[in-house]
């Protein structure tokens, strides 16, 4: 069987596949696979030999008062789905397979990016997320790592992290999967009840007027405070709908800026709360 639980056994197995012979695709997840994590399998499967996966629900990412403890699980339906996507093993540790019983040592990276977006309202969940992620970067030893864009933030923090330890993985960010009426793809979804789930395709809108506002060629389609209030005022709208943030940075550094200007990406991202979900999305913005 190709679930596994321990570095033992991934050892075993990165040996009997001749592991030094094959290119190595990785997608890291939290479990609760839906179609997003799916299409990232896939594409490692392209580009790779060999595709891993890994389904751990990390708790140092998690703050006291978040939904650890409720975030859904279910590694049987996840092992099924992420195999007949192409993955060739499933990597299922647990907290004391991860980080032991005496573990102290984390990875940060420092400075603005991690302290704006999600970074001010979660202060401690990127440390986590990249503590989490060297250690899978170790365990793994992956040629490719595979990330989606709804996570932006995480995903620029990653890349610079790996830049700057010179870690030999090459991270690769794929396109935001959404359902059919445009809410973007996340394992939280299955938090919204009805009404929630209906008032929450305003944030994929919002961030669609965006876009056509910058295309009509108004004479303020280039300022990010005009941009910013397009957003929110159609998520004001929605009854049950609690901003965050919405923000328009730099895609690629996160610093801020006040007129977008030709040939350079904005990154447009929000964080919404229905009560007592916390959604994410965010779309790249560019003007000709």
């Amino acid at each position: 069987m190709s679930l596994i639980k321990t570095i033992e056994e991934w050892n075993e197995w990165f040996i009997r596949v001749g592991r030094n012979d094959h290119s190595l695709g990785f997608v890291p997840t939290m479990g609760f696979l839906h179609e997003g994590h799916l299409s990232l399998i896939r594409k490692a499967k392209e580009e790779n030999d060999l595709v891993a996966v890994s389904i751990f629900v990390n708790p140092t990412q998690f703050a006291p008062g978040e939904d650890f403890e409720n975030y859904p699980r279910d590694i049987e339906r996840d092992y099924k789905l992420a195999m007949a996507a192409g993955a060739d093993i499933v990597f299922h540790p647990d907290a004391k397979e991860m980080y032991g019983s005496n573990s102290n040592t984390v990875v940060e990276v420092g400075g603005e990016i991690t302290q704006k977006l999600c970074g001010a309202s979660r202060p401690t969940h990127f440390k986590g997320v990249t503590t989490v992620v060297t250690i899978l970067f170790n365990i793994i030893g992956p040629d490719r790592a595979y990330f989606g864009q709804k996570d932006a933030q995480q995903g620029i923090i990653i890349q610079k992290m790996v830049r700057d330890l010179h870690q030999p993985v090459k991270v690769v960010m794929c396109p935001i999967v959404r359902e059919e009426d445009g809410l973007a793809m996340s394992s939280r979804n299955v938090y919204l009840n009805t009404e929630e789930r209906k008032q929450a395709i305003c944030l994929s809108e919002a961030l669609q007027l965006a876009e056509e506002y910058i295309a009509s060629g108004a004479e303020d389609a280039n300022r990010t405070e005009t941009l910013k209030q397009i957003i929110s005022q159609h998520i004001g709208r929605q009854s049950l709908a609690t901003i965050d943030y919405v923000q328009i940075l730099d895609g690629e550094t996160l610093e801020e800026f006040a007129c977008l200007e030709p040939g350079k990406t904005a990154l447009a991202a929000l964080a919404v709360r229905f009560g007592n979900t916390r959604l994410i999305d965010n779309k790249l913005l560019s003007i000709s």
